[in-house]
């Protein structure tokens, strides 16, 4: 039998001005057409992302050519594909980095941004990976360069970007410290493998992971705070260490710091964003974690923690609980709902 012909118009959710929470509303609109080198996704879930909260704000708006409807990441299966797509086929299932357009009942995305799901995994597992797996796996491995034998700090241990973090590192032989504001999050980040975990409302970090690693130092830092941690993560570097900072959540701007340490240390400050590269760039990240990462998913090591799933209806709910900093792991959009 022919396969169901597409609908038109599909749910949304949609942000009627930049605002809190509440200006998520449920919103009616057209099904998107994929472009040549795009496919189409009938959406099963989506993941909710700091970058979703601060778009809905009005401080990340989406490139000229992405959706304006918010949402980065969707697992679901393949329903139409573009001219120019060869490897991916209507009928797959797929988690997809997408440039925008992830809260919705269908979504386009680059085939070059698609993964299939690892073996056992459901929609919502799929969903919460491509985010946080694509930064992590860009900022930490690529731009930070950690390898086997050396140390990394995680600050956000309990977030999305640093579950991955600590889980990845661990895998690949790193040796892991990691923040978090409470003793039940930094026992969390224990029980997800780090070596040792501080609670920065309790203790200097810079100072524990000075005596954590001997007065050493670490090999990395991967920061998601931003300036008020700037002096202190460089304290935190060994010789040749590396600053990878891939968000600003309470500032972006330093004041200014003793260059002189930088370079008595040789240090390196390095730092992305995803969201702006090209899809040859994130092809080409997608094709590393198919090849180093999937395996280790596939055989059970390293998957997401998911914290909290939410039908889609109640987007607003989600980004209060992001908001709210509660959470361990992934907060997720269940769609339909």
């Amino acid at each position: 039998m022919p396969p169901d012909p597409l609908p038109t118009t599909m749910r949304y959710i949609s942000a009627r001005a930049p605002g809190a929470a509440d200006v998520l509303e449920l919103a009616s609109g057209p099904v998107p057409v994929p472009r040549p080198h795009e496919v189409l996704i009938r959406v099963e879930a989506a993941g909710v992302n700091r970058p979703d909260v601060a778009q809905r704000e009005g401080r990340y708006p989406p490139p000229p050519d992405a959706s304006p409807i918010i949402g980065l990441e969707v697992a679901g299966e393949v329903v139409a594909a573009g001219t120019d797509v060869l490897h991916v086929r209507p009928g797959d299932r797929v988690a997809a980095l997408t440039n925008g357009g992830g809260y919705a009942e269908y979504c386009v995305a680059p085939a070059a941004q698609c993964l299939p799901w690892p073996t056992g995994f459901d929609a919502v597992r799929a969903a919460a990976l491509p985010e946080t797996y694509f930064t992590v796996w860009a900022n930490l491995f690529m731009h930070g360069r950690l390898t086997r034998g050396e140390s990394v700090l995680v600050h956000g241990g309990t977030s999305g970007i640093g579950v991955t973090a600590i889980q990845l590192a661990r895998e690949f032989g790193a040796r892991v410290y990691a923040t978090a504001g409470s003793d039940e999050k930094c026992a969390a980040c224990l029980a997800l493998g780090a070596d040792g975990a501080i609670n920065y409302r309790t203790a200097d970090f810079a100072e524990r992971i000075a005596a954590l690693t001997g007065g050493a130092g670490v090999d990395v830092v991967i920061d998601i705070v931003g300036a008020p941690y700037f002096e202190q993560n460089l304290r935190c570097l060994a010789m040749d260490g590396r600053l990878v900072q891939v968000a600003t959540m309470l500032g972006a701007k330093v004041e200014r710091f003793d260059l002189v340490k930088v370079m008595q240390r040789r240090l390196v400050i390095t730092g992305s964003t995803m969201r702006p590269r090209t899809t040859a760039q994130k092809g080409a990240i997608a094709q590393a974690l198919k090849e180093r990462v999937w395996p280790v998913l596939n055989a059970g090591r390293c998957g997401p923690q998911i914290y909290a799933t939410f039908p889609l209806a109640e987007a607003a709910a989600a980004h209060r609980l992001m908001e709210s900093s509660a959470h361990v792991g992934k907060i997720m959009l269940r769609v339909p709902g």
